[in-house]
């Protein structure tokens, strides 16, 4: 039609507008508006009555959301959930509720406040901003790291059927996770394959939220919980170690200090799975190219090339075999010992 602006101006537009939708989901889900529209629709005065809420405001988040298709709202100002609303219930089994809640919280949002600080110096936005890394702003406020744990473990359940399709584990008896959170993967691998036996190994803190995720699975029978430190020492005697989103976490170096430790637990017969991502061709793989910022902005880590996956491995005496896609955004890479 005449007069309109270019299509390209418009995408960039909604692009540079997009974190005001993120930060509209997050406001909802830190409400628990989709878990209050569970049973069906309500009216916007009784949803702001239960989340002492301004009734006028609220409807102006609620019908601005459901523009994009998160909730549907009538005649009324009545709102209900569509099939992608429905993911923001916190019972869900794969609710999106804590990520929003993570990405969308205080500390998150100060850190990629100051991503241009990461752009001029290289240096972590998220220590920059907050005085500490994440992980020990997490230790410091236990509530965000429960909002942590919860998006971790629907991150896993997202996953998991890609990571069984991906990689063959009928040939391990005993599997250790390594970081393995409150056990979300490790109980996926054991319920699909009832003679094997694992091992979960993680901080103590967090572990001590594993039990629910196992015994809910039919699992925990088959689970050795061992809390420790992966920069320390990891267990041994396992068939297979298991490394899921942890190392994108870590800067390079980190990274080989943890790889070596698993590498010191290994036995020769052993593997190492790594569950990361690796970063495609120019041009493409927006999704791996934006987590590779989250990693810089929040957590200090990066995404890797396969290049840099081999490199990093055999800086830790493991020898890469292989990396097989599991999800958009994950491969399992194999390794042994070199």
């Amino acid at each position: 039609m005449a007069g309109s602006p270019p299509r390209e101006f418009v995408e960039v537009l909604a692009l540079v507008r997009g974190y005001q939708r993120s930060r509209a989901l997050t406001v909802v889900a830190e409400l628990g508006i989709a878990d209050l529209l569970r049973d069906g629709p309500r009216g916007v005065d009784d949803l702001a009555a239960a989340t002492a809420s301004h009734a006028p405001t609220l409807y102006r988040v609620l019908r601005a959301l459901a523009s994009i298709g998160i909730f549907t709202e009538d005649a009324d100002r009545r709102f209900g959930l569509t099939p992608m609303g429905d993911y923001l219930r916190r019972d869900h089994p794969l609710s999106v509720d804590p990520a929003a809640r993570m990405f969308g919280s205080d500390y998150e949002w100060r850190a990629w406040g100051e991503l241009r600080h990461s752009v001029q110096t290289g240096e972590n936005a998220a220590v920059h901003a907050l005085g500490t890394d994440v992980w020990e702003y997490r230790r410091q406020h236990p509530a965000d790291g429960e909002v942590f744990d919860a998006a971790m473990r629907t991150f896993s359940r997202g996953d998991n059927a890609g990571l069984l399709a991906a990689h063959d584990f009928s040939r391990y008896e005993l599997v250790a996770d390594i970081g393995g959170g409150t056990g979300a993967v490790l109980a996926a691998v054991l319920a699909d394959h009832p003679s094997a036996r694992g091992i979960l190994f993680d901080q103590p803190q967090v572990v001590a939220g594993a039990g629910a995720v196992l015994d809910g699975a039919g699992v925990a029978d088959r689970v050795t919980i061992v809390p420790g430190d992966f920069f320390e020492a990891v267990p041994g005697e396992a068939d297979a170690y298991l490394l899921a989103r942890i190392l994108h976490d870590w800067t390079d170096d980190e990274a080989v200090r943890i790889l070596r430790t698993v590498r010191a637990a290994m036995a020769p017969h052993a593997r190492l799975l790594v569950v990361d991502a690796v970063v495609g061709p120019p041009n493409e793989d927006s999704l791996v190219k934006f987590l590779d910022l989250m990693m810089l902005v929040s957590e200090g880590g990066r995404e890797r090339t396969e290049a840099e996956w081999r490199t990093l491995l055999a800086a830790a005496d493991l020898e890469f075999a292989g990396a097989t896609r599991a999800t958009p955004s994950k491969h399992v890479i194999e390794a042994l010992p070199a």
